[in-house]
């Protein structure tokens, strides 16, 4: 089957146009500060053009060109051309795509799997369904999120404002005042006080932790311990472990299926997954099986691995179909996840709102008491 490539160009390029019409939806962006990867959105569409051009008959250096010449950024457009070129020159796909240094090395060994066993398209497949479920995570994440952060955001702003502003305003009416002020007008003050004093100050301290944190992000003993503070934290730390656990499942089917060696599976996930404490288990997992325990007992060892899994994996084993398994379990998982965004939002919002009235109100009733005793002594 053949595809007329100057046609499908020119209708790629009027919906890319098209797409970037409606880019004001930030949502719809896949957003990767200080990385030195390619983003996943972009592997997701290169993977999925890739399948899609490989499908209709054409050949690979065509597909890749052509994919190549819609990449708007010029330092995107290299890679991919750089790849074009590694393939021109009788390179793999796989070797062309580990020259470029932007891919994990999970895609590369998927890639090799797939060439070597001629189901090239399947893998292609395979990796744009990952990213795609990977940004999805992000996007709904995101989405469940921002009006909840928004709300806080707006909270901490306002009440920073009272405090700087409208606070010290009443404070030179109340020295007017020869009476006692009630305990809380004068917690209050105090507090506007201290915002006044140390505002600076506290800025600073905030740009020094987003400093230290983008500085110690990747070290192990700051990954260690983000991770054990977010996994305590209720509904958001079960959710973060099921998102990190459909990425697992979803990776070990794809390398499962392809005929990969379950301790060279094991190896590629976990430089892929990013998260400590999967990471962790992962090498001493990768042990224990060569020393002849099975997969199931060799997960059993770490919590973060739920009974329910344990068990699962356990049947598979017995039955040869752990591939299936991992498979039905990511999908199980992406499932929960979408419905745990959607609760998480939907309960934080409120809370949220109530919190910001409260605030707000206890600042305003502070600052008015003084105003209502005195109204009352003078009848």
């Amino acid at each position: 089957m053949a595809i007329d490539i100057s046609k499908y160009k020119a209708e790629t390029t009027a919906a890319s146009e098209k797409g970037e019409s409606k880019s004001l939806d930030f949502l719809s962006k896949d957003i990767s500060l200080f990385s030195t990867k390619l983003p996943d959105k972009k592997k997701e569409k290169f993977y999925s053009e890739l399948n899609i051009l490989l499908s209709a008959g054409v050949d690979i250096k065509s597909a890749i060109d052509l994919i190549a010449s819609e990449v708007k950024k010029e330092k995107e457009k290299k890679i991919f051309q750089a790849i074009h070129d590694k393939v021109v020159s009788g390179s793999g796909l796989s070797e062309a795509v580990q020259s470029t240094g932007k891919f994990s090395d999970y895609e590369y060994y998927s890639l090799q799997i797939g060439e070597e066993s001629g189901k090239l398209n399947k893998i292609l497949e395979e990796l744009a369904r990952y990213f795609n479920h990977k940004i999805q995570q992000k996007r709904k994440l995101v989405s469940a999120l921002s009006y909840s952060v928004m709300i806080l955001l707006t909270a901490v702003a306002s009440v920073f404002f009272m405090l700087k502003f409208v606070v010290p305003m009443f404070a030179d009416l109340f020295k007017r005042f020869k009476g006692d002020l009630p305990f809380l007008t004068k917690a209050i003050l105090r507090f506007s006080d201290v915002v006044s004093d140390y505002s600076l100050y506290f800025f600073l301290l905030v740009i020094l932790i987003v400093v230290f944190v983008l500085s110690q992000k990747q070290k192990l003993w700051f990954r260690k311990a983000t991770s054990t503070f977010f996994l305590k934290i209720p509904l958001v730390g079960e959710m973060i472990k099921k998102i990190y656990m459909a990425r697992f499942c979803h990776a070990m089917s794809l390398l499962l299926s392809s005929k990969t060696p379950l301790v060279n599976a094991l190896d590629l996930v976990k430089k892929i997954v990013e998260f400590y404490p999967l990471e962790s288990s992962l090498s001493d997992v990768r042990e224990r099986i060569m020393k002849g325990e099975s997969l199931s007992e060799s997960l059993s060892h770490y919590p973060i691995y739920d009974r329910r899994m344990l068990s699962l994996i356990r049947v598979a084993e017995e039955t040869n179909k752990l591939d299936m398994i991992f498979e039905k379990m990511a999908n199980q998982h992406f499932d929960e996840i979408e419905y745990q965004t959607s609760m998480l939002g939907t309960i934080m919002e409120p809370f949220l709102i109530i919190f910001l009235g409260l605030l707000i109100g206890v600042i305003l009733i502070a600052m008015y008491l003084p105003l209502f005793q005195l109204s009352s002594s003078m009848h």
